[in-house]
């Protein structure tokens, strides 16, 4: 008799946990920033000056979202980014919080809110991934 076993996940597949999952699996800073949308205090944050050189991930699911070499010191008190890593890994959305509108950036495997977008960076984007530490892991190379 031959034993079936359920098939893993493709590891690109939507990743989907109940509230109680999350918070068991992160710590209340990253709980607060991924699944309620809240911002670290500017300069704060583990990678604001980090120059290692790897891959960010996302602190929720493991999506790989920037690499370091798209990093830059914008002087904002986040991390910022030229551009994500690959096309498809992070959504944007409208974000009109705070009686502002801005570009919100979500990890698009846990729809984990990462920071904002906005149109200040330096080439050859022109953008400005301003993303908060505690949803990042950085990987190192």
């Amino acid at each position: 008799m031959t034993e079936t076993r359920p098939k893993a996940a493709p590891k690109d597949a939507p990743v989907h946990k109940t509230e109680s999952e999350w918070r068991k699996e992160l710590t209340p800073m990253q709980y607060a920033v991924l699944r309620e949308k809240a911002t670290e205090r500017p300069f704060s944050g583990e990678y604001e000056h980090t120059t290692t050189t790897g891959t960010y991930v996302c602190a929720g699911c493991g999506e790989p979202l920037f690499a370091s070499e798209a990093k830059f010191d914008s002087g904002c008190g986040w991390p910022s980014f030229t551009a994500p890593v690959e096309e498809g890994h992070v959504d944007e959305e409208r974000d009109m919080s705070h009686r502002m509108v801005r570009t919100e950036v979500l990890c698009a495997r846990c729809q984990g809110h990462l920071g904002h977008v906005f149109p200040d960076g330096p080439g050859p984007t022109g953008l400005r991934y301003c993303i908060n530490s505690a949803a990042l892991r950085l990987k190192p190379r």
